[in-house]
């Protein structure tokens, strides 16, 4: 992509952004806590990732703003309609996954 203006490659990557958000809000089903498991990220990570780049740019956005953007609905609602009571082998999956990064940034 490095052949695109900055201009481009940002309109494409906030595309793809959108789409990832709304692939996620398809997907309710899939826990955040799995998300987690598998690729070390979920809707709260996208919230504080956002906030962050507002942070850089000296643009005012709260974490709670945010959340409600990645959702696409206050964080409250979300977790009563759809997030889940861990089960015991997610806690142990993620244990192990936190264990595993911890170990490679020790390396």
């Amino acid at each position: 992509m490095q052949h695109l203006d900055d201009a481009t490659r940002t309109e494409l990557e906030a595309a793809a952004f959108r789409r990832l958000l709304k692939h996620l809000d398809e997907h309710k089903e899939v826990q955040n806590i799995d998300l987690m498991i598998l690729a070390d990220f979920c809707r709260n990570c996208l919230s504080k990732w956002l906030v962050s780049a507002a942070e850089q740019q000296g643009a005012d956005l709260d974490y709670e703003t945010a959340r409600e953007y990645v959702y696409g609905m206050p964080y409250d609602e979300w977790k009563a309609n759809y997030q889940q009571k861990a089960t015991p082998e997610q806690m142990a999956a993620l244990e192990a996954q936190q264990a595993r990064k911890g170990e490679q940034k020790g390396s």
